[in-house]
Formats: C-alpha cells, sequence, structure tokens
C-alpha cells in the first residue's frame, strides 16, 4: 500500500504544471513524509486544495449490508467500480513528488524513495468522499488507487499507486467507468526510480 507521499516543490511549480490556478495554497509549505490521516494537496475538476487522506466510512456498507469500519486510505483498482462502500464517491488526483516504501522486518525497515525518472510529478489517481462531522463539520476526504506493481516497484512491495500521465487527469476526474477502465494499469516498467531513503525522519507505517 502507499501509506507515506512526500510534496517538497513549490505549489507554484505544481500550479503551472497543472495549468490550475495556485489559489489559497500558495503558501504551502515543503512536505517531506506525509502520512495517512493528514491533510494532502489534492486537485479536483479545476483547483487544488486540501483533503484529509483517509476515508472515514461513515453510513457506508459492503455487498453484505454490513457497516464499513476501517478507514480507507488506498481503495484497490480491480474493484473500486464494484464495491457498494464506493458508491456515490467523487473523483480526484493526488499530485506527489513521489512516495515511500518499505521492505525488511519490524525495527530493522529499510524505506525506500520511489520518484519520476527524469523528475517531475507523479499523479495518483483517487477518490473523494465529504464525512459529516458532529457539529455539522464537513470534511472532504480522498482515498488514493492501488494497482499490481510494475517491475520498477516489484521488489519492494506487491503493490503500486495507480499513476496518470498528466494528458489522462481529465478522463480519470470526468470519464465514465468504461472510458476510465484502461488508465487502471501498473506504469511501464523503467519509468520509476527507487533509491533507498537516507538522511530524515522516514517512519514506517
Amino acid at each position: 500500500m502507499t501509506g507515506r507521499l512526500f510534496l517538497t516543490s513549490p505549489m507554484s511549480a505544481l500550479a503551472a504544471a497543472l495549468e490550475v490556478p495556485v489559489g489559497a495554497l500558495v503558501d504551502e509549505p515543503p512536505r517531506a513524509n506525509v502520512a495517512p490521516g493528514q491533510q494532502i494537496v489534492t486537485l479536483t475538476h479545476d483547483r487544488l486544495c486540501h483533503m484529509r487522506w483517509g476515508i472515514i466510512p461513515v453510513g457506508r456498507v459492503n455487498a453484505r449490508g454490513r457497516p464499513v469500519m476501517e478507514t480507507i486510505v488506498n481503495v484497490r483498482s480491480e474493484t473500486v467500480f464494484d464495491k457498494t462502500a464506493f458508491a456515490g464517491t467523487g473523483r480526484a488526483v493526488v499530485p506527489v513528488d513521489g512516495w515511500y516504501e518499505w521492505t525488511g522486518e519490524k525495527r530493522r525497515k529499510t524505506a525506500w524513495r520511489i520518484t519520476p525518472k527524469g523528475g517531475g510529478f507523479l499523479y495518483f489517481a483517487a477518490i473523494t468522499d465529504l464525512w459529516r462531522a458532529p457539529g455539522g463539520m464537513e470534511v472532504a476526504q480522498v482515498a488514493t488507487l492501488t494497482c499490481p506493481p510494475n517491475g520498477d516497484v516489484a521488489p519492494v512491495h506487491h503493490r503500486m499507486p495507480v499513476l496518470l500521465e498528466k494528458e489522462q487527469i481529465g478522463t480519470w476526474l470526468t470519464g465514465t467507468a468504461g472510458a476510465v477502465d484502461p488508465l487502471l494499469r501498473p506504469w511501464p516498467e523503467g519509468s520509476l526510480d527507487i533509491l533507498e531513503a537516507r538522511g530524515g525522519d522516514w517512519t514506517a507505517p
């Protein structure tokens, strides 16, 4: 699963890459280790905003009609359009500079930093939901999609995020389930750099 993200590039550079206004995120600080439960930068149809990483599935049920209890951080792309627990969710994109995975035994884990080969941003396909908290507060939430790994990621994890090319973002945000199905695939092998993360606070999930 994708358990930690990082986005340290300036928001002005991200907004320019996506051709959207930077808006209220102009002063967003660089973040080297973003965990589930925190606010993350998210792209909706035409703007950048914050959403909570992790969907609290209040009122959502599974195929047997039983409540979904666990917070949903990652969603399997193979079943996202089939499970009743995700009915009525929206779509978004989570832009990042990269993400981390870990290998090894507990307390002896090695952190791996995964970035696009040649630099630039990565764009994760995601779904969104709105949690209405006690007292009337509304919290926008997002969960990232995963798929089987490509040859780059397979040595460090059995899943990877669903990554979108920039020109595929519009299709993901507005296309039908049939139109987006071809996007829910591993990226081509050789497109990612995976290096051991050193010199930082890479606390494993």
